[in-house]
């Protein structure tokens, strides 16, 4: 059974321009990777903390254990400063050893909650991704025709890979990284401030220095990190056409011209991340650098604290100095974050970068294929009806005037034309992949916008001519038109399309495994077995869209009385080159331009001698 694009409804009124997506949106989304910065954003912050909502008891623990780590480490820089200010300052060698057993404890803890931190974080980042990968999934399927019209496949495929795993770095590393280190430097803060409020006021006015700093690099990096990502998805987009396009480009020796492309576009991107090497080997040197510049300020005021001032007796003097020992220890430990935070801040660019185009794209919403009081149609007789309609991909461009034919219960009807003529529209429009911009559709004198798009397209009948085949065997292929019919019923389906004899020929029988996209059958093979799915449906509207174009005349003419059966008793919409598919046709509708130009039957319109008796003379003539 074919599948096809769908929209909840919701409580407004069924669009009937045939923008089933608005192009505004589409452009936006488009141009999206041609914003040149992106600081970070709460919002989506807020966004990406919501899919840990169902996974609240890792991600509660995750957070105890990041307060945890963020006390401990601290604790050990303040423990070490008081072992030296107070058991070996007064030469206690039973009290240090008593302390260093209790730092070594606290060493032990810290490191079985830096596992567990480290754990839980992994664990919750799989999860965000696993649940952001299957909704991308599941809201592409739901995605309309204009979509997928105008969006490449390799960004499409970046989205749901290289955008997720930028969001997994975000959430188990660059989020409680930061909220640890951040928590270092607070704790840092308080510890300094108690032992000597004047030093610390002096490590507060060098701090605009660090904050300048940081901004400027922000917006440098802001820039270079999002060129890289546009990059990547240019090289994503053209690896997916070029593999996809694999025949053509050796059929026409496109080899050297591609590679050079591509080795354009991968040099592109080589250049962007230079860039970005090059501006993060600057800011994280440089705020060790003025790391160490601080401390050696601090070391030269409290040095002079400690040996110029006046105290009252060599106790206070002994405390000063173990006082200024824990406090450089606390400086080391509110420093060093800094040039950690830089690091995830970086990190944290990429994975905003990430978070945008992804939620972007979720947030790219589908207007409805039906109307809010649409009901589900139970059994369809397949009487189709357009009146007057009109359509355009694009506002301002039609591509059918005034179309208006009907088919009764039965019928063939088959569409004829150049290519550009207008066919494979109307085909979309009967199979609802677009509602008419302008007029009617009507199936059994109802509105396709007033029937629910499920109930409808589940008795409609698809085969294309490149039909697509999944992975698994034809076995499961065919089944694909019926999931819960049986082996025997799949046979049944061959056997009377008269076919089963050349699918029993394959490797393995009907188990053959299908290679990617059905490439280790023949174009014969595979229309074959998606015939077989056709008939296998059993659908009351059958479309052939150049369903036979790819046949070769021996198989087409087995396939041809298969085909008689099919048809008998549904309505069916036939398009094809190939004129000898629709010469039993009970109307013929000639397109040219969008516009139906003639119409009747095989015989009527050779005797009208106009352009369709012109078109079957060029058939007589190229296949005589």
């Amino acid at each position: 059974m074919p599948t096809t694009t769908q929209t909840k409804p919701q409580a407004k009124p069924a669009d009937k321009s045939g923008l089933q997506i608005g192009l505004d949106d589409l452009q936006a989304l488009q141009k999206l990777d041609n914003i040149k910065e992106r600081p970070l954003s709460l919002t989506l912050i807020k966004r990406l903390f919501e899919f840990t909502k169902p996974y609240a008891k890792t991600r509660n623990w995750l957070l105890l254990m990041v307060a945890f780590r963020a006390l401990q480490m601290p604790a050990l820089g303040w423990l070490i400063g008081y072992i030296i200010k107070g058991p070996i300052e007064q030469k206690d060698f039973k009290l240090t050893v008593i302390y260093t057993a209790i730092l070594l404890i606290l060493s032990l803890v810290t490191a079985i909650t830096f596992h567990f931190r480290m754990r839980f974080a992994m664990n919750l980042g799989e999860y965000v991704v696993h649940d952001l990968r299957s909704r991308i999934f599941a809201h592409l399927q739901s995605m309309p025709m204009r979509f997928y019209d105008h969006t490449k496949l390799g960004r499409i495929i970046s989205r749901i890979t290289s955008d997720t795993e930028n969001v997994r770095m975000g959430v188990q590393d660059v989020l409680f990284v930061s909220l640890v280190q951040a928590g270092h430097m607070l704790i840092a803060a308080a510890v300094m401030l108690y032992y000597d409020a004047l030093l610390f006021a002096v490590l507060l006015v060098m701090a605009p220095i660090i904050a300048f700093i940081t901004s400027y690099f922000r917006r440098k990096l802001s820039t270079a990190f999002r060129e890289v990502q546009e990059s990547f998805s240019r090289i994503t987009s053209t690896l997916a056409e070029s593999v996809n396009g694999i025949r053509v480009t050796q059929g026409f020796v496109r080899h050297d011209e591609n590679a050079r492309r591509f080795k354009d576009l991968v040099e592109d991107h080589s250049q962007y991340n230079q860039r970005t090497a090059e501006l993060s080997g600057i800011f994280l040197p440089l705020l060790e650098l003025n790391s160490q510049f601080f401390l050696s300020i601090l070391l030269v005021l409290g040095g002079y604290q400690v040996l110029n001032l006046t105290y009252e007796s060599p106790i206070d003097q002994a405390d000063r100095f173990g006082s200024l020992v824990i406090f450089f220890f606390m400086s080391g430990m509110f420093f060093y974050p800094i040039a950690v935070i830089g690091r995830m801040y970086h990190f944290s660019l990429t994975a905003m970068a990430g978070a945008e185009r992804v939620f972007a794209l979720l947030d790219l919403t589908a207007q409805p294929l039906q109307s809010p009081s649409a009901h589900p149609i139970q059994q369809i007789e397949g009487n189709v009806d357009f009146q007057n309609v009109n359509f355009e991909y694009e506002p301002n461009n039609p591509v059918l005037h005034d179309i208006t034919f009907s088919a009764t219960q039965g019928q063939t009807i088959a569409l004829v034309g150049a290519t550009g003529s207008g066919k494979s529209t109307i085909i979309k429009l009967i199979s609802k992949f677009y509602l008419p911009t302008s007029g009617t559709i009507t199936i059994d004198d109802q509105a396709v916008e007033d029937i629910t798009t499920d109930s409808l397209v589940s008795q409609l009948g698809i085969v294309l001519q490149q039909n697509y085949l999944f992975t698994g065997t034809v076995l499961d292929n065919i089944r694909m038109g019926n999931p819960t019919a049986t082996d025997q019923d799949v046979i049944a389906a061959a056997e009377k399309l008269d076919c089963l004899d050349i699918l029993e020929q394959l490797q393995d029988g009907l188990h053959t495994q299908v290679g990617e996209s059905g490439s280790n059958l023949s174009l014969g093979q595979r229309q074959l077995v998606c015939f077989a799915r056709a008939m296998l449906a059993n659908p009351r509207i059958l479309i052939l869209d150049e369903a036979t174009s790819s046949v070769d005349g021996i198989t087409e003419s087995r396939v041809q009385h298969a085909l008689e059966i099919l048809l008998e008793g549904r309505t069916s919409f036939v398009v094809a080159h190939r004129l000898s598919t629709i010469r039993r046709a009970d109307n013929i509708l000639v397109l040219e331009q969008g516009r139906i130009i003639e119409t009747g039957t095989h015989t009527e319109l050779l005797h009208q001698q106009g352009t369709y008796a012109h078109l079957y003379k060029q058939f007589i003539h190229a296949t005589s």
